[in-house]
Formats: structure tokens, sequence, C-alpha cells
């Protein structure tokens, strides 16, 4: 099998290495040339320098990029025709696809698909070939997908050691809010709590284990979480106010915390997809507030 990774970030590059692992002939492609170099470097593949002139390249194309990058890429590699499918690892799904059919993307050689792992540690130094090891990969293929590219993309995803699971692009997008979205908002929430300006030195010495297994996923890549928030903020708030009985319901001012969407809350009775809607952008700007909190610390 000869695959394409374009996107050279840490689950780019650790497909990549599980693929290399298998002894398939692996390419990559990043925006950045750097980037894509030291995963080369690190025997991830060999970089492709330009992708228009990459046509036939490879059977299976993956897009490891956020969510709202996904359609572009989808569009320009069937464009210049790189592979015979294509799929993504991006965390919403319901997004890219609906951007794929807006750009009238061929989609009968696309299946949507994310795996259920990664580190709070980003780019292609983070990279582990077993990372996916053990761990579920979603599937999500369309009324449109042919049962050649879903037979092509789940061997990629076996080869990389995954337990490949099928769902449809709504359903995923649902429950990832409740067990990988709003884990990670209640974790940024933890850590923007952790301020200087709320708690001493002295109190964070008392810190133990507790404390960073629930903070440690909000060191991961922020802009990336941002994106991925941004894509799915309805569904976020909808996860996290019926675990928490509680909704968002304004900004509070607090010395130290200018640019932080500080929040208090009130206990609800039911929550609705209003509610969502309304409080969604909240979110993101909190996270984009905990990402500039963390940086400084």
């Amino acid at each position: 099998m000869a695959v394409l990774v374009s996107g050279a970030g840490l689950i780019g590059t650790s497909v990549a290495l599980a693929l290399r692992a298998k002894g398939a002939e692996v390419w990559l492609s990043d925006r950045d040339e750097g980037t894509a170099q030291l995963a080369a470097d690190l025997g991830a593949g060999s970089v492709v320098p330009d992708l228009r002139d990459a046509k036939g390249i490879a059977d299976v194309a993956v897009l490891a990029m956020p969510p709202a990058a996904v359609a572009a890429a989808l569009a320009f590699g069937q464009e210049y025709g790189v592979a015979d499918v294509y799929t993504d690892v991006a965390s919403v799904k319901e997004l890219p696809v609906r951007r794929a059919r807006e750009l009238g993307c061929d989609l009968s050689s696309y299946v949507p698909g994310h795996p259920l792992a990664g580190r709070e540690r980003h780019g292609p130094a983070a990279a582990q070939a077993d990372l996916f090891l053990g761990r579920t990969w979603a599937l999500c293929p369309l009324p449109e997908t042919s049962p050649a590219a879903v037979e092509a993309v789940t061997g990629l995803v076996v080869a990389c050691g995954a337990d490949p699971v099928t769902t449809d692009p709504g359903t995923h997008d649902r429950w990832v809010a409740l067990i990988s979205h709003a884990p990670h908002v209640v974790a940024a929430a933890m850590a923007a709590r952790l301020a200087p300006s709320s708690v001493p030195p002295d109190a964070l010495r008392l810190a133990g284990q507790g404390l960073r297994d629930v903070t440690r996923v909000a060191a991961g890549d922020s802009a990336l979480w941002t994106e991925i928030l941004g894509a799915n903020p309805g569904l976020v708030v909808l996860a996290d106010t019926r675990c928490c009985g509680q909704t968002v319901t304004g900004v509070a001012s607090r010395p130290g915390w200018s640019n932080i969407a500080a929040v208090r809350t009130h206990s609800v009775v039911a929550v609705d997809d209003s509610i969502a809607s309304r409080w969604g952008p909240r979110i993101v700007q909190f996270v984009q507030a905990v990402a500039r909190v963390l940086k400084k610390r």
C-alpha cells in the first residue's frame, strides 16, 4: 500500500510511522516544509515537494489537519488526482463533510475518520508508531462512499493497530462532544483556576497526582482545540451542562483575568438546543483565554 499523509503533525506522523513499521510506502506533505522534513528525518516517509506534481502517488491519502481545513485539502487532492481514496483524522465530522459537499468533492472516494488517540504534546517530534495500538478509530462512511473506499481505509486503520468502529458523522459528533471535547473544556477550566492571580505558589506545592491527571490534557495544542470546539460548540455545551447540571450565564470581570472568559453558573432543570447555540461561542472564547494563561505559566 502506498499512502500519502498530508499534515505531518502528531497524528499524521504517528500514522506514517505506524504504516512504515508495516512496510508501507509513505509520502509526506505539510504546508510547513520544515515540519514535513522533520517527520521524514524521524523515519516517517519521504517528502513530496509539490502535490500538484504527485498524480497517482498513493492508494490512500490521509488528511491530517484541523476540521476546517479538510474539505479544501480533499478538493485539492482530488483535483490533482494524488490518490484513489481519501480519509481524514479530524475530531469533528459533520463540518468537513458539509463543506466537502459544498465544494463538490467526489464523496465516493472519501471515508471520514477519527482515531480516538492523542497526546498532550504536539508536532512530529511527539509522534509514536504505537499511538493507535488497541485504540478505537471511528469511520463515518457516507451514503455516497464506495465499498472499495471503505475497505481500503479499514485496512489502513487495522495496519495502524487500531480497532475500526463504523458510525455516521452526526452520531460521532454527538458522542465525542461528551467523551472527548467536554472533558477538555473541564480540564482547561481547572487549569485556568490555577493562574497566579488565583492560587499562591505555596498552594500549588500541595498538588498531587490527581490535579495533574485532571489538567494534563489542557496542555494540548490550544490552536487545534480552539478549531475543534469551534466546529462542535453546541454539542459540547450540551454535554458540559448536562453533566454538571449547570449552564454558562455570563462573563465575570476579575483582577488579572481581563482576557479570561471567567464564568459563573447556576443550576438548570433542562438544557435545549437554543441554549447550546447561544452559549457555544463562549466555549471557544474560553479555551482561547485559557491558552493565553497557560502560555504565561
